[in-house]
């Protein structure tokens, strides 16, 4: 068989790869990678050992961009288009879970995707490419609530400035395309200054999550993650920017102490005991050299978890809630 990775390296380099594997090593049994994207995490883990890779992801495209070595390997991996909150339709008593959150390479290089202010094209932001698009959302909610989606998503301090224009333009013409709001938000911030963030970051950012509902998806794919890994089974998060990361920390930090998991209602003790043991106190980072070589890595943290043998027990979404003010020691 010719070598798969020499084959993904032009369409994608999977962030903090080296550090996720030395740090789940040895690698055996069957993994999950819950975000496809070009197949990088699944053909190392391959590599380093997996018997199978279970492959998930919800953006259509990725699939049939690696039909041809996937292919290859037979039922060495199997694959689903979905969302990875569903991996226990397709997975259960697997020895490992990755999920490499937020977009790929190849869907902000698209610009008929949406995804990127470097480019004008159809505001879309789908990854899924069905539901509504971030068209749709600007043209239906409300000034407050494009505030609100800006702010919470995006942690942007102008938001209700950026949203008071936003109904503006709207009213006079729709705002349908990447290139319009990219010059509605730069309209409504000061110029950034060399490395700093484009000024239309945070609010894209915002409104992508909001479009595919990722925070939501991150919660219940925790709790899916928990409910398909054996007992030593390891769940490893690369997250790319506070917000994703927050939940998961808390996450990670809730199903390993028994106090965060008291619950009156249910006095079994199995109930109130760790789900996860966690392997490092702090994330993993990648390196200078990492991030000189792929830019995208510097915001990059990887956690990961080893589960418990403790029966998994429901998580109430108001435990992984988060502040966006919240200090984070992590």
């Amino acid at each position: 068989m010719k070598s798969l990775e020499a084959s993904l390296k032009p369409l994608h380099t999977p962030v903090l790869l080296e550090a996720f594997l030395k740090a789940v090593s040895p690698i055996s049994g069957v993994w999950v990678d819950g975000t496809f994207g070009a197949g990088g995490y699944s053909v190392a883990l391959l590599n380093a050992g997996a018997d199978q890779v279970i492959a998930i992801d919800r953006d259509p495209e990725t699939f049939s961009r690696a039909q041809d070595w996937i292919a290859e390997l037979g039922d060495r991996m199997t694959i689903h288009h979905g969302p990875f909150s569903d991996m226990g339709r397709f997975a259960q008593q697997v020895d490992g879970v990755i999920l490499d959150l937020g977009i790929s390479s190849m869907q902000i290089a698209d610009a008929s995707r949406g995804f990127s202010f470097m480019q004008d094209g159809p505001l879309d932001m789908r990854m899924s490419q069905v539901g509504k698009t971030a068209a749709d959302l600007i043209r239906e909610s409300s000034e407050s609530e494009l505030a609100d989606i800006l702010y919470q998503y995006g942690d942007e301090r102008r938001s209700r400035r950026i949203a008071r224009a936003i109904v503006k333009q709207r009213g006079v013409n729709p705002i349908a395309t990447t290139g319009q709001l990219t010059q509605i938000i730069e309209n409504c911030l000061p110029l950034s200054k060399p490395h700093q963030k484009h000024p239309a970051t945070r609010s894209f950012q915002a409104l992508r999550i909001a479009v595919n509902d990722e925070c939501g998806e991150l919660r219940r794919g925790l709790a899916a993650a928990e409910r398909s890994l054996n007992p030593g089974g390891q769940l490893a998060v690369v997250t790319f920017h506070s917000i994703e990361d927050r939940m998961v920390k808390k996450f990670f930090r809730s199903r390993s102490k028994t106090a965060s998991n008291v619950n009156r209602h249910a006095p079994d003790p199995k109930h109130c005991s760790p789900k996860f043991s966690l392997r490092f106190r702090k994330p993993i980072l990648p390196s200078d050299e990492e991030v000189k070589q792929n830019p995208r890595a510097r915001s990059a943290k990887l956690r990961i978890a080893v589960r418990r043998s403790t029966p998994s027990n429901p998580i109430e979404p108001v435990s992984l809630d988060t502040s966006l003010r919240e200090k984070s020691s992590l």
